[in-house]
């Protein structure tokens, strides 16, 4: 017997919706992302703004229309990174029913880390090979160190590419001095990150969605290769990253916005976002980088309802 599910990711920058038909025809029926920026102008203050509240509610309504269209029976929609913080988020999660009907639940950072990773091996099996995988999400980064079989440590940091946006990048095209100052903060709350991975042997960094899809477009578009959204897994390189953020870094949001590859939606935070790889591929000795395209929502799929 085969039924509809839905899962709906309210991200800090981007909501996003999957509804999958379960059972022996298992598919994939929809998948959907809208740029909310529901942490837009008040991440760094612990509050969802008015503005963002309403375009939360738009994107809800619309991603309810959706779900009775394709009779979804189970629906799963989960607030991360900046509802956590959010002082106001009791009273954002009532307007949000109140005008889609869905009810929202909150997770923890370590909840969602580790739904990061269902999602992941699903999409990037990793074999015996210990990895690092990093989610940069918009309020949050998920780092997990893990094989397709055990994960050995996770933990998830209040460092999202929103957050960073507001806090550093100031000027466009960035400041040297402002990504000096990134750096130093980012060594500052990485430390246990750094304690951690010097227990593994890592060799291969997986980014999950999000920025290193954009990345791996790009690059796929600058090498002539094929890049599909919906494969589990697609292109990029380390020597990739580092000549993407040369031009990232150089340039305007008008010109980033002409990379071929480049999507709107990321094009504010593309730039902090590369920074925090180049310092990830500065200070740990990766060999090779792989893209997931699955993540969160995936991983709820995997696990709660796939048992993966």
């Amino acid at each position: 017997m085969s039924k509809n599910v839905a899962v709906i990711d309210l991200g800090t920058n981007t909501f996003h919706l999957m509804i999958v038909r379960l059972g022996a025809d298992f598919a994939i029926l929809h998948r959907e992302k809208q740029p909310v920026k529901l942490g837009q102008g008040g991440i760094n203050q612990d509050k969802i703004t008015d503005e963002a509240l309403l375009r939360a509610k738009s994107c809800m309504i619309q991603f309810g229309e959706l779900i009775e269209r394709y009779h979804a029976t189970d629906i799963r929609a989960i607030g991360t990174s900046a509802l956590r913080s959010a002082q106001n988020a009791g009273d954002v999660l009532k307007e949000l029913e109140a005008a889609s009907g869905i009810s929202v639940n909150i997770i923890s950072g370590d909840e969602e880390a580790n739904y990061i990773y269902h999602g992941v091996k699903w999409a990037a099996p990793m074999g015996d090979e210990t990895s690092l995988i990093v989610d940069i999400g918009g309020g949050s980064v998920e780092f997990i160190i893990a094989s397709q079989s055990k994960v050995h440590w996770k933990k998830s940091f209040d460092i999202g590419a929103q957050r960073l946006l507001e806090r550093f990048h100031r000027h466009d095209p960035i400041l040297m001095e402002e990504k000096e100052a990134l750096d130093n903060y980012l060594q500052q709350e990485l430390k246990p990150l750094h304690l951690a991975v010097a227990d593994h042997r890592i060799r291969t960094l997986i980014g999950s969605s999000g920025t290193f899809d954009t990345l791996s477009e790009i690059y796929s578009v600058q090498n002539g290769l094929r890049y599909s959204g919906e494969a589990p897994e697609t292109p990029l390189t380390i020597e990739g990253i580092q000549a993407i953020h040369r031009d990232l870094i150089s340039l305007d949001r008008a010109g980033r916005l002409k990379i071929p590859g480049m999507i709107e939606m990321r094009v504010d935070m593309i730039v902090v976002a590369s920074c925090l790889i180049q310092y990830l591929l500065k200070h740990f000795e990766f060999e090779r980088v792989r893209v997931s395209t699955y993540s969160l929502k995936e991983g709820v799929i995997a696990r709660d309802f796939l048992l993966l």
